[in-house]
């Protein structure tokens, strides 16, 4: 058995998973996240804040420590959408060997689509081939694949950009919506130039924003990711909870039991990625994971070399 950890560092949260590997599968032993919004104004300035990074430090410095004190013998930390696209991304990996002692991995976006494929299949109940689609902060992967990866393409459309690029009245009007939709519609068209979503027989959908619509759709009192795990939600009742979320002021989406705090504010752009990109591949319904790129990310540090190589290239 070994004891590994992993890190993911997207633009909207920093999440730590220590598992031990046992027989191939992970047992979790701490699996916790933070929302710091590393990528906060990425999308308009084109660097990362000192104060987004001193937000990741003081997450990070709470990693290193529960690391320490589990035992974890090997440790990997990825950093994704935000980091790629920083001019500055030099002062966080700076500030991320201070902490971890060592550089995170600023993986691609064909990378971050395997890894979330990988951790998302690892025990689904439904039949493959699977299109997953992994929608962060910044970016949204489409992975299509049965027990290896056969396409893949990360696009630049995620619940932060959108927000800060179109979402800026309370609620959202109606022109700043269609604008958010049709630079979702264009990145669907472009990911599908790559990956043959109709060659797939389920939508698994990974990350917060999914998992959050899922939690809202199934009416949950309060967030429970045993219920939301590999539960399907169909395409109506997707479209019923984008409606209500984007009709929502601030305040009443902050009065949800199952909305994060840290997603308040851009859980209604998250959902419109979800519901647009469901229209636009025909999906009847989607399956929610709780396991994603995370899950990923400790097998490949636990086993390295797993990870399937893209059969085309992806980005």
């Amino acid at each position: 058995m070994t004891r590994v950890a992993g890190i993911d560092c997207g633009t909207n949260s920093i999440r730590l998973l220590v598992a031990d590997l046992d027989g191939g599968g992970l047992t979790d032993v701490v699996r916790t996240m933070e929302i710091v919004r590393l990528g906060e104004g990425v999308d308009r300035t084109g660097r990362l804040s000192p104060a987004a990074i001193d937000r990741t430090r003081i997450a990070l410095e709470g990693y290193a420590e529960t690391i320490a004190e589990t035992g974890a013998e090997r440790v990997r930390m990825v950093a994704t959408s935000a980091s790629r696209d920083a001019s500055n991304a030099g002062d966080f990996r700076a500030m991320v060997r201070a902490v971890l002692g060592q550089d995170p991995e600023v993986i691609t976006g064909d990378e971050e689509a395997r890894l979330s494929f990988t951790g998302a299949v690892r025990g689904l109940p439904v039949e493959g081939p699977y299109v997953v689609v992994d929608i962060g902060g910044g970016s949204t992967e489409f992975v299509l694949g049965t027990s290896t990866v056969e396409a893949a393409r990360s696009v630049d459309v995620g619940c932060v950009r959108l927000t800060e690029r179109h979402l800026h009245s309370d609620p959202p009007t109606a022109a700043e919506i269609a604008a958010a939709e049709a630079d979702i519609r264009a990145a669907v068209a472009l990911a599908t130039e790559t990956v043959p979503v109709a060659e797939a027989r389920t939508l698994v959908g990974l990350a917060g924003s999914v998992t959050t619509v899922t939690a809202l759709a199934l009416e949950l009192p309060a967030y429970d990711s045993t219920r939301i795990h590999h539960a399907r939600i169909s395409r109506d009742r997707v479209a019923e909870v984008t409606a209500m979320l984007l009709g929502a002021t601030r305040a009443e989406r902050a009065g949800l039991p199952v909305v994060h705090p840290g997603r308040v504010d851009v859980i209604g752009a998250g959902a419109l990625v979800l519901r647009v990109l469901m229209d636009e591949i025909g999906a009847a319904s989607v399956v929610a994971s709780e396991h994603d790129i995370l899950d990923g990310i400790a097998l490949s540090v636990a086993s390295p070399g797993r990870i399937p190589p893209v059969g085309q290239d992806a980005r």
